[in-house]
């Protein structure tokens, strides 16, 4: 730490520590702020999944939607109708939107604080090209959406690893090479991602192209991602004391004990695992996991330990809700929910960056 002398009366001296610049890492938001905030979020979050149960091109009354979720039997045809509808259409897509952007916001929450970039989002590192690859692939040739799902998730970690294995080297990981490391994987994705498009049938292109926009229609099975969701948060709340010193620089962390090497790559593997489970369920869905934590950030401050489960929240609140008007905009067609997401994030990112320049 460095120290400037200060004048004081009488012509003497008094030496005072220069502060480190902490501004990018602000005090965290008393208690009594915080729980309301997070009850808020939590709320929100409750109704957006409701709302997503309700809407649709066939209106489905509060009523019924409770019955159905619940699993008691509706009387009538329409009845029964209505509690197919909730529980075998709407229930999964609902899950499946709000556990992707969970895990998408604290994907792209590690990443901005383990490289300490703004800018960073969960697919910095080449996850999503690798798992468009494998779906695409799949998709190219007429497979069961089982086989996209698979291949998906198999191009996800076969991107991941490559990435690590060609950053690692000789032993010498850096996170320059690292990053290096994974725009030269993304670019590659992009150009086999391309290929794959033009030599493709015609009858197949606009399916690839929704995956590619982000697509929650056929998520049948999102169960497994909500699941680790949960364990993603139990498995990173005990190191938000170490992400919160991190943030400071990574001679203060040295200084204070944290293990900066072994937190930063488990870290980045957990977010990269994070990241191929989204993409797997609904493609690539842009801007999720860049502006919410910076939303999150802004109204709750930059303690990782509210930080995270309040993003988790904010970005399931806001795939879920962004998945439920890319189906009753223009229904009975349907927008690709990538699409939508883009045209929430880009004026909300530049209204933050007009708010702070800095």
């Amino acid at each position: 730490m460095s120290f400037a002398p200060v004048p004081v009366p009488g012509g003497r001296r008094r030496v005072r520590p220069l502060s480190n610049d902490h501004s990018s890492t602000p005090a965290p938001m008393p208690a009594r702020r915080t729980l309301p905030l997070m009850l808020l979020l939590l709320a929100v979050a409750a109704v957006a999944v409701l709302l997503a149960l309700k809407a649709g091109e066939l209106s489905v009354q509060w009523r019924d939607v409770g019955a159905a979720i619940a699993g008691k039997p509706l009387a009538g045809d329409s009845g029964a109708g209505a509690a197919v509808i909730v529980r075998e259409l709407r229930l999964p897509r609902a899950v499946a939107a709000f556990a992707c952007g969970g895990l998408l916001a604290i994907a792209g929450a590690l990443m901005q604080v383990l490289l300490r970039n703004p800018l960073a989002d969960p697919y910095i590192l080449g996850i999503s090209g690798g798992a468009a690859v494998g779906a695409l692939g799949a998709l190219t040739v007429g497979a069961a959406a089982f086989w996209v799902d698979s291949l998906a998730f198999a191009g996800a970690l076969a991107a991941m690893l490559l990435v690590f294995g060609l950053a690692h080297g000789d032993g010498s990981w850096t996170q320059t090479r690292l990053l290096l490391t994974g725009v030269i994987v993304a670019a590659g994705c992009g150009a086999a991602v391309t290929l794959m498009l033009a030599l493709a049938p015609d009858t197949r292109v606009q399916s690839m192209l929704f995956w590619l926009m982000g697509d929650v229609s056929g998520a049948a099975r999102p169960w497994p991602a909500l699941a680790v969701l949960v364990l993603a948060l139990a498995a990173v709340m005990p190191f938000a004391r170490d992400l919160n010193v991190l943030a400071r620089g990574e001679l203060t962390a040295r200084a204070l004990g944290v293990r900066v090497t072994r937190l930063r790559r488990g870290l980045y593997l957990l977010a990269s695992l994070l990241t191929a489970t989204a993409v797997t369920l609904v493609g690539s869905v842009g801007f999720v996991g860049l502006v919410v934590p910076h939303v999150v950030r802004l109204a709750l401050g930059n303690d990782q330990r509210v930080l995270l489960p309040a993003a988790a929240l904010a970005g399931g609140t806001l795939l879920t809700l962004a998945d439920t008007a890319a189906r009753t905009a223009l229904a009975p067609q349907q927008l690709p929910v990538g699409v939508l997401t883009a045209l929430i994030g880009v004026p909300v990112f530049l209204f933050l960056l007009a708010r702070h320049p800095r």
